[in-house]
């Protein structure tokens, strides 16, 4: 056994890099390649893999520190020799280079600087186009690694006369990115970078950890408390899960540092500002050796990259750009999820720490999104998602196909369809009715109704139970009114049911449902069915739904997720029936059960509202004698 100590590698150029996340503990086995810290820049952050295989001894850094190339991270015990000739890090020179002015414009070769030890990175992102106008320092593309993500900025400042690279490309060190051309005064070789000395004071203090900003929840039960006392946080670590009616949502730890005391417990109600626990933190805050910042650092807009101009303030905030953070940083692990999610990150209000996209950050930007569209405050179209736009395929490199043109009804539904899923806050309700009694004397009026010449089928049924459980929950007989503000309810009650024909999905609707017997309900069907058959709906056959079932128990299934017919707020799906053993109090009995999936606008109709209404509809099939009380 022997002592590794492992070191920062090559991190290219940089210097003094912040540490933001230390991902193990003294005491760990780790495997060669796990990651141990995570490095952030300006412009990138990379975590660091170990080197070998082995337990770790010792921690000699912690988060807020300042690292560089040859920094010791760690000591770790291995098996074998400690070889220390290979420990040791050769530092960087330092070359200090006068920049050679050009006479005249020149085109300059932007090329893939020092990237320590990867090859064939991908391009994820290319920032500027031919025509472009950029200054020194702005980003041209962004790199992914499988451990990190980092921005090329430009050295010179100028005008982009060609894009050699795209997204897909692997590069490395010296590829040729772009071309540049500059003015007179331009630098062919601007990339000098000056370091500042910086000292490290160490600070140790306790902080006061609240609950954040939870949105309108109030007084929100405590159901995991996931921390103990002494134990050493980090930061975006979970400290306690809520709980609310909706949602269960954890709360990260702001910083990192040592729990000392832990104010709540479980089944504690909580709200925005409550005390959580005090941490006891220990960091660096460096200091500059000289007061004067290096103005050649500061980012400049690329409209004023002809004229100098004053650093910002660095009292600035980056999340006030929330709304076009096209400067987005964002570790890998951020951008995997974000490809998921379809989040655009340029869109995401940063809140990480130097203007980081955290995981937080993607999950709250869906969830606002979200909000607004169940609130009605996106555009008609219904898409307030910002997603990105549907992938462009050419499937014919894969195989053989065929284009087949959708039907006027097929392109009417589809769009229909997708609006009332993406604006209306689907909840479903699912139960089983007992509908042998009923299927045992629809059986018995067979005869009867081919006298009538017409068919009783389950569906005339279905409409009558309806009609009925609609006049005692008028709510699910309403509509919202197009601003939100107020609740239409209906005085009449008209049925549709949808129908599935050669030309596609259609609507019919039967007219006061309430006033009609099963009979005449009967006929309504029959005649409805045969239209929406032949094409001979009319547009007065489906207007003027107040509630709409779908029943596909002829085609199978046990249950299905039925979309609103907006501006409806509930829908009946109906699946296949099927005997099952119920049991009576004394023994199991054979019964036939029909299963139900109740779709509800959640804006209008509340879980406990909807699984009432569901009830008494299975009630009102399971005893006909309900439909005439």
């Amino acid at each position: 056994m022997s002592i590794e100590i492992v070191k920062v590698p090559d991190i290219g150029d940089y210097d003094n890099v912040d540490v933001i996340e230390v991902n193990v503990a003294e005491g760990d086995v780790i495997a060669e390649e796990d990651s141990l810290i995570t490095l952030e820049t300006d412009k990138a952050s990379m975590e660091v893999p170990s080197p070998v295989a082995g337990k770790i001894t010792k921690l000699t850094v912690k988060v807020g520190d300042k690292v560089s190339q040859g920094t010791a991270i760690m000591e770790v015990e291995v098996e074998g020799s400690s070889d220390q000739a290979a420990a040791t890090q050769s530092q960087p020179q330092s070359t200090s280079q006068a920049p050679a002015a050009a006479a005249a414009s020149q085109i300059i070769d932007v090329e893939v600087p020092d990237i320590g030890d990867y090859d064939s990175v991908d391009v994820i992102e290319v920032s500027v186009k031919v025509g472009d106008e950029v200054a020194e320092e702005d980003s041209l593309i962004t790199l992914e690694t499988d451990k990190a993500s980092m921005e090329v900025p430009s050295p010179v400042a100028g005008k982009v006369v060609e894009v050699v690279t795209k997204v897909g490309d692997k590069v490395s060190q010296g590829s040729l990115i772009l071309k540049v051309e500059t003015g007179a005064s331009a630098s062919a070789s601007a990339i000098e970078q000056t370091q500042q000395p910086v000292t490290a004071q160490t600070t140790e203090e306790v902080v006061n950890v609240e609950v954040p900003d939870i949105g309108d929840y109030d007084n929100v039960d405590v159901i995991e408390v996931s921390v103990n006392v002494g134990d050493k946080v980090e930061e975006e670590d979970s400290l306690v899960t809520l709980e609310t009616d909706k949602a269960s949502m954890e709360v990260p730890s702001p910083v990192a540092g040592e729990v000392v005391e832990i104010v709540t417990k479980v089944g504690d109600k909580v709200s925005q500002g409550s005390l959580i626990l005090k941490v006891k933190t220990q960091g660096s805050a460096p200091t500059q050796a000289s007061s004067q910042p290096a103005a050649a650092k500061q980012e400049t807009p690329k409209q004023q990259a002809a004229t100098p101009a004053a650093p910002a303030p660095a009292s600035s905030s980056v999340n006030e750009s929330a709304v076009d953070n096209s400067n987005a940083h964002a570790s890998p692990a951020v951008r995997k999820l974000a490809r998921i999610l379809n989040v655009d990150l340029s869109k995401v209000k940063a809140t990480g720490r130097k203007g980081r996209i955290t995981k937080e950050d993607c999950y709250n930007y869906i969830k606002n999104a979200v909000s607004q569209v169940q609130s009605g405050k996106v555009a008609a179209s219904g898409n307030g998602l910002d997603l990105l736009d549907d992938p462009v395929v050419d499937f014919a490199k894969f195989g053989e196909i065929e284009t087949q043109p959708l039907s006027r009804i097929n392109k009417i539904s589809a769009k229909n369809l997708h609006r009332n899923w993406v604006k209306i806050p689907h909840v479903t309700f699912y139960d089983d009715a007992d509908v042998t009694d009923l299927e045992e004397f629809r059986s018995s009026k067979k005869a009867f109704a081919e006298k009538k010449g017409i068919k009783i089928t389950p569906l005339s049924f279905l409409v009558k139970a309806a009609a009925v459980a609609l006049q005692e929950f008028p709510r699910f007989n309403s509509s919202l009114s197009n601003d939100g503000e107020n609740l239409i309810v209906k005085k009449y009650y008209n049925i549709g049911f949808a129908a599935d024909t050669p030309a596609g999905l259609m609507v019919p609707v039967i007219k006061d449902a309430d006033k009609k017997g099963i009979i005449e309900i009967s006929k309504d069907i029959m005649e409805l069915a045969g239209k929406a058959r032949d094409g001979k709906l009319g547009a007065k056959d489906m207007a003027g739904a107040t509630f709409t079932i779908s029943s596909i128990g002829v085609l199978g299934t046990t249950a299905f997720t039925p979309i609103i017919n907006m501006p409806e707020v509930a829908i009946m799906g109906v699946s296949k029936t099927a005997v099952k053993p119920v049991w009576n109090g004394k023994e199991f009995i054979p019964r036939t059960m029909l299963p139900l999936s109740l779709s509800t606008d959640h804006r209008v109709i509340d879980g406990a509202l909807a699984a009432k209404f569901l009830t008494r509809y299975c009630q009102i099939l399971s005893d006909l004698r309900e439909i005439i009380m």
